[in-house]
């Protein structure tokens, strides 16, 4: 069975909002036999990568970068997933209030470093999380899980 993994940093109410809309996205009834494995960005190995199918990534903008919790993700899954993950579809989302940009950036520098391949540009959401903002999530993780199956 195809495993779309979700890494996460969520540590405000309003990146929580945005993950569980994520989540309700990627585990849409109408998306069938794909595993949605989630973790934190803190605990996630090169294991769960490595045996994932496609990724989403969430994080918030934390002075201008993504957060530290998602840097050291990636530190730590570099290098042992970088020939192994080639090709990997993924997704990303980033609230932030100002200076996203360089989490953009960041992500796009690194993900294209992995040579993982976007299923849709970057979500750049900012103030809290309206209605709007959650169906732009729901969205990303439906058409990641959709991509993965």
């Amino acid at each position: 069975m195809p495993r779309l993994l979700i890494v996460h940093h969520t540590p405000s109410p309003a990146m929580q909002e945005l993950f569980e809309a994520v989540l309700e996205g990627a585990t849409d009834p109408e998306i069938e036999g794909v595993e949605v494995v989630r973790r934190p960005a803190l605990s996630a190995t090169a294991s769960d990568v490595l045996e994932a199918d496609g990724f989403i990534l969430g994080t918030p903008a934390n002075i201008g970068y993504i957060s530290g919790a998602l840097k050291h993700f990636f530190d730590t899954v570099y290098y042992p997933c970088l020939d192994a993950t080639r090709g990997r579809p993924f997704g990303a989302y980033v609230h932030g209030n100002l200076g996203t940009e360089g989490a953009v950036k960041a992500l796009k520098d690194i993900t294209t470093g992995m040579r993982w391949w976007p299923v849709a540009e970057t979500l750049v959401l900012t103030g809290a999380p309206d209605a709007a903002a959650r169906e732009r999530c729901r969205e990303l993780g439906a058409a990641v899980a959709a991509t993965v199956m």
